[in-house]
């Protein structure tokens, strides 16, 4: 079975990998990155479809006959301000949905997502006696507004292409370079997002009793939120319920006449799931009652990721093929992440089993142990931080490597 042997990777994918840095792009909008995507696939000789869920990018290539495997890549970045000093670091701002400018910055690594897929899939069509089957390297937008694999899926990517026998794919992670990690089952926590609005009548601020306070209202739903983990959960069940962000008011001398509270919500058992829903609906409603709101509170979903379900015989499939490249010990099992991710979506979509694992993207010096135990995993820049960048080496030659033995385990030549 062919691996990672004789993979040949373009040296021209370090400045793809610092040009896609330096130009990121919010979720529906990654129209320059998937000009580039596109363009490098067609050059590598694959079928290519672009726009589907408006800015995702398809590429298609049939190598005889086998099983089709789905490679998937996310090209969104996030509204952070860049503060990691490169010198391709990103200085770009953008239009978000609200129509604010925001800064943008590829702070959780998917422009090494994007440049890895491209150079594993030029490497497998440059090889193709080494693998059999179709492959789909699919760039999805929008993974970080929990919406871009659900809308290709409904923009008929399953329509339009063939359904995988497998999806793969990826995510960049604060772990030691040379390291992949994966963990068999619930992988990835479901994660919702809720805005709640509590209605009170605004007053003077010396005169109380003309109003009705919602930020009172607010302090005391918090404070209630906080016991449904800790007392409606089963301890052994895992929850999280985070809020993180309260709005209400501009000046010091006036009550206002609303609130707003921003909270999420992770876990990873559809049961538990609806029963924190059920709780928050419950608070927020109850609270608003018990101070006389002026009219019902609402409760709107921002956002929502599903459970990610790690195929267990699919992962270890593709994890025993890594530890074949690069030895056992740098396998790791991180357990269960509090993380979220949309990915599952196009595995559950094709009722198809997912591989998915975390490629190490850290320099190994600022590691001791280089294990899961290590105290460093607290302390080195994490997705999502204004200071997170990956290094680029050898991250992005172990990242398109990885992607390529994969597929390779899964469609093995003839």
């Amino acid at each position: 079975m062919a691996g990672h042997e004789n993979i040949a990777i373009d040296p021209r994918l370090e400045d793809l990998y610092k040009d896609l840095h330096r130009h990121p792009e919010l979720g529906f909008q990654e129209h320059r990155t998937a000009g580039i995507v596109a363009d490098r696939l067609r050059a590598s000789g694959f079928d290519v479809t672009t726009g589907i869920a408006t800015t995702g990018a398809v590429g298609m290539l049939r190598n005889g006959s086998g099983p089709t495997a789905l490679l998937r890549a996310d090209m969104d970045a996030l509204p952070v301000k860049e503060d990691t000093g490169l010198d391709y670091a990103s200085t770009e701002t953008m239009t978000d949905a609200s129509g604010a400018t925001v800064p943008v910055d590829h702070a959780c690594g998917h422009d090494l997502h994007t440049t890895c897929l491209l150079g594993a899939a030029d490497a497998l069509a440059a090889d193709r006696t080494s693998w059999s089957g179709t492959l789909l390297v699919v760039f999805q937008p929008a993974e970080e507004l929990g919406a871009g694999a659900q809308a290709m899926v409904d923009d008929g990517l399953y329509d339009r292409f063939p359904k995988p026998d497998v999806v793969l794919g990826q995510h960049v992670a604060p772990l030691p370079a040379g390291k992949i990690a994966g963990h068999p089952g619930a992988s990835y926590a479901g994660s919702d997002s809720l805005r709640a609005r509590l209605v009170g009548r605004g007053a003077h601020g010396s005169m109380p009793e003309a109003s009705i306070d919602p930020i009172v209202m607010a302090a005391e739903t918090v404070l209630r939120l906080q016991t449904v983990i800790s007392r409606e959960i089963p301890s052994t069940a895992t929850a999280v319920l985070t809020v993180g962000s309260i709005h209400a008011g501009d000046a010091a001398n006036v009550i206002p006449g609303a609130a707003e509270l921003q909270l999420n919500i992770r876990s990873y058992d559809t049961g538990v799931r609806q029963r924190i829903l059920d709780s928050v609906d419950r608070i927020v409603r109850g609270e608003a009652a018990i101070a006389g709101a002026a009219e019902e509170p609402t409760i709107t979903e921002i956002e929502r990721f599903p459970v990610v379900v790690n195929d267990p015989a699919a992962l270890g499939r593709t994890l025993d093929a890594f530890a074949a490249w690069l030895g056992p010990d740098n396998i790791l099992d991180p357990g269960a992440g509090a993380g979220s991710e949309d990915v599952g979506i196009l595995a559950t979509s094709a009722a198809a089993p997912l591989s998915y694992w975390l490629l190490g993207g850290t320099d190994p010096a600022l590691f001791t142990t280089g294990d899961m135990t290590d105290p460093a995993l607290l302390t080195v820049p994490s997705n999502h931080s204004p200071h997170y960048a990956p290094v680029v080496q050898p991250t992005l030659t172990n990242g398109v490597t990885a992607l390529v033995t994969a597929a390779r385990t899964w469609m093995p030549s003839a």
